[in-house]
């Protein structure tokens, strides 16, 4: 599977990786293992343990989270909150505090191509090189921080077109 994607190339198209060096991304391409998913195939799921951050290489992942999380604590089933494409990651909070799952991510489309990157083989090349370390946790806190800017965002106006 490898063999058809450049990893390095897809693990530098996404934000999070910004700024780093080409060393860098071969390193964390050592790393890195690609997955091949179906439309439908479940990739995480809400509440479940994991400790993999996700960068999509090819197609789309859809976010979902539980509709008693987020409206009706009576509704049932699952609701899509986002969908992701190519150079988008996912999973990035399980690098920090290795919890549990906050949404089910499932793919979008046939084949759905996904770098994944384990906590503890990306911590472990962090201590190693600090410098890597510290572009990787700025870039994090940057990714969050826009995410969470806009999602405020997006609510306080679903809220100003509610009433």
């Amino acid at each position: 599977m490898s063999g058809i994607l450049d990893i390095p190339q897809a693990i530098e198209q996404s934000k999070l990786f910004s700024g780093i060096s080409r060393d860098y991304l071969r390193m964390i391409a050592a790393i890195s293992k690609v997955s091949r998913y179906n439309f439908g195939d479940v990739i995480i799921e809400q509440g479940a343990t994991s400790s993999e951050l996700y960068i999509i290489a090819a197609g789309e992942v859809d976010i979902q989270v539980d509709q008693s999380l987020i409206g009706d604590p009576m509704a049932a089933g699952l609701v899509r909150i986002a969908t992701l494409r190519r150079g988008e990651t996912f999973g990035e909070i399980a690098i920090i505090d290795d919890g549990i799952r906050s949404a089910t991510a499932t793919s979008g489309q046939s084949d759905t191509h996904l770098v994944s990157i384990s906590r503890d083989a990306l911590l472990n090349l962090c201590q190693e090189y600090p410098k890597l370390g510290y572009l990787l946790m700025r870039n994090m806190a940057i990714n969050l921080a826009t995410t969470l800017r806009n999602r405020t965002t997006e609510f306080q106006l679903r809220e100003l077109l509610s009433m």
